[in-house]
């Protein structure tokens, strides 16, 4: 116990390598790392959370690589969480640390980490807000979370930040569809990526175009151009972030959006452990086991099984 009450003194201290653990703990679904967060979790909530979706390619580590260095600029401490497709071999992050964010590793100020979607249709992990909840107990002023870009199933990225940006980029396919996806209902900032492309002011109009579909109300996504590779238009796009972030605060919607993201994280989580209770359940018990053979050899209908299952009951013969 004492190890675990160290472990949070280090990681409330800021201490990186304390924040790394306790990560891989939560991670690893450790007993020991929930009671972490339940230790560290009055010491949350100061943190600015940003999400960042879009479809692959667009080039989000290279923007975000290019906000964080603006955001050190102005003595930001930044952390960022980058959602991996899952390996499935080791169920890890398969893309990794090393080739992300290479320039920011030896800088105090800024904490990078993957981790592994394990296939959740989101592309977000159980494990990804007590991530941040981490990150933010450790003093980072700011977390930015990048998702593994899997189109309109990437909604749930909204359950988890304060500020959602959507990033595309002009002639590509994948953009041209998360337009007409409905995804657009999502962003609170829109980003044109690699702007330096030919078709930047059709894609800028188009975007226009359906935000003018919306029903935006009060706040009206802008939209910034940036090219992240040379950094240009990242001083815009934080200007965009900090404008949101105040107005969230002065129209007292950030204290509503997070009532809502921790809400629906309460039932993720507990969907999450009941559902493998119930697997656990149903492997142990014979009579489910009658029950599903039942519903293969068509007998009862799989919407009656699942009513029974969870009433506890058995098929009536």
């Amino acid at each position: 116990m004492s190890s675990q009450l160290t472990l949070a003194e280090r990681l409330l201290a800021g201490d990186k390598r304390a924040l790394a653990r306790a990560i891989t703990l939560v991670e690893n679904d450790d007993p020991q790392g929930w009671a972490l967060v339940r230790e560290i979790y009055p010491h949350t909530g100061r943190a600015s959370v940003i999400g960042f979706t879009g479809p692959p390619g667009v080039g989000k580590s290279t923007l975000i690589g290019a906000l964080v260095k603006a955001q050190r600029a102005l003595a930001r401490d930044v952390a960022v969480l980058s959602i991996d497709p899952s390996s499935p071999f080791t169920h890890g992050a398969l893309l990794g640390d090393r080739i992300r964010l290479t320039e920011h590793f030896l800088d105090p100020g800024v904490f990078i980490r993957s981790m592994a979607s394990r296939g959740v249709l989101g592309g977000l992990s159980e494990a990804t807000l007590q991530a941040a909840l981490l990150m933010d107990a450790a003093g980072k002023d700011i977390v930015l979370i990048e998702t593994v870009g899997v189109g309109q199933a990437e909604v749930d990225i909204i359950d988890h930040a304060d500020t959602v940006v959507l990033v595309l980029m002009p002639g590509s396919g994948d953009s041209i569809q998360a337009l007409k996806a409905g995804v657009m209902e999502i962003p609170d900032v829109i980003v044109v990526n690699k702007s330096d492309h030919p078709l930047t002011d059709t894609m800028v109009r188009e975007i226009r175009g359906v935000l003018a579909l919306g029903g935006h109300d009060g706040w009206v996504p802008p939209i910034i151009k940036t090219e992240a590779s040379r950094g240009e238009g990242v001083a815009d796009l934080v200007a965009a972030l900090t404008a949101h972030r105040e107005y969230i605060e002065s129209e007292g919607t950030l204290v509503q959006r997070r009532r809502r993201n921790l809400m629906n994280e309460v039932l993720a989580l507990a969907t999450h452990r009941l559902r493998r209770r119930l697997e656990a359940a149903i492997e142990a018990d014979p009579e489910v086991q009658r029950l599903l053979d039942e519903v293969v050899e068509r007998r009862l209908d799989p919407a009656s099984a699942a009513t029974l299952i969870l009433e506890g009951q058995e098929p009536r013969s």
